[in-house]
């Protein structure tokens, strides 16, 4: 039986480093490293994007965005976002809701949240309450404790 909605997880994982901007969740958050990637490397969208991708069993963000080609190089994730929402509806589907962890010791992402549900909500063309995003850190353990990376992670619900 085919209810017309779907669900979907995504995660995505970067390596913090100098000389990058922090760009999270479709914006730029002032801190001394950014995430090193292909594109903007914005963790949240990235997980997002395969989120979606995923609920409408489209593969993954690699796959339609590969980061082998030169017209990905330094990307908007932004960009990326809009184009999966594009694929999706290919197929007949809308967003309902998400929802997203980030996992940094820092920089402290809580401040930032209200400015990316308005963000992500506007590139959805949805209302920030269907946008859900948390943060934690990971108690000082592992690479995300270490401050060597951030990740994320994103469950959507897509209708037809």
């Amino acid at each position: 039986m085919n209810l017309g909605i779907r669900t979907g997880f995504g995660f995505d994982v970067h390596k913090l480093v100098e000389g990058r901007d922090l760009w999270m969740g479709g914006i730029k958050i002032d801190h001394q490293l950014g995430l090193l990637g292909h594109s903007d490397a914005d963790v949240l969208l990235h997980a997002i994007c395969d989120a979606l991708l995923g609920a409408a069993n489209m593969r993954d963000i690699g796959y339609h965005f590969p980061d082998t080609s030169a017209d990905m190089k330094d990307i908007d994730s932004k960009i990326l976002l809009k184009k999966t929402i594009e694929l999706i509806a290919t197929k007949g589907y809308r967003v309902g809701n998400i929802d997203c962890t980030i996992c940094a010791e820092r920089p402290k992402m809580n401040p930032h949240i209200p400015e990316m549900k308005e963000c992500i909500a506007s590139i959805m063309d949805t209302d920030t309450d269907n946008i859900s995003i948390k943060a934690t850190t990971t108690e000082k353990l592992g690479f995300t404790g270490r401050e060597e990376g951030i990740s994320a992670y994103a469950t959507v619900l897509i209708y037809k």
